[in-house]
Order: C-alpha cells, then structure tokens, then sequence
C-alpha cells in the first residue's frame, strides 16, 4: 500500500488525551529548532475520523510545527485501528 503525502491544517489533527500525556517540552523545542535549519523530515500519521484527522504518530513533530507558528503540517494518512 502506497500513503500519499498531504498537507494537513493543524486545527483538523486531533491528538486523542493518552497520547497527549506524552509530550516532552523539551523534544519539541528540539525538534522545531532542528525543524527551522532542516524542515520537516517525516511527515505525522494520521487516521481519517468524520471531518476531522486523529493523530496516529507524531506528536512531537505536529507540537513543533504548532510552536514554530504553522498552520499545517505534512501528513500520511494511514488506515488504523481505534486504539
């Protein structure tokens, strides 16, 4: 199966509250520093749920998009179970 790359709005990923528990501050702004001299390597993967995109990995990648200020991010979108 091949994902096709999309850009996302950042306002339509929603992080589901036991995945967002696990955020480390510190990643994040390491990896929007490294996000700044490089870009985004890898985009996030994400689930289609209704209208919106449910975070499947990378939640450290889209909080340092969000803190760099983007309004989208870069996305696979995966087909995946509901945790």
């Amino acid at each position: 199966m091949v994902m096709k790359k999309q850009i996302l709005a950042i306002e339509d990923v929603y992080v589901p509250v036991k995945r967002r528990q696990t955020l480390d501050r510190q990643k994040v702004e390491t990896l929007a520093e490294s996000m700044m001299e490089k870009g985004q390597e890898a985009p996030i993967l994400v689930r289609a749920d209704g209208q919106r995109f449910v975070l499947v990995e990378g939640l450290h990648r889209l909080e340092a998009c969000r803190a760099l200020g983007e309004t989208s991010v870069p996305a696979y979108l995966v087909q995946a179970r509901k945790h």
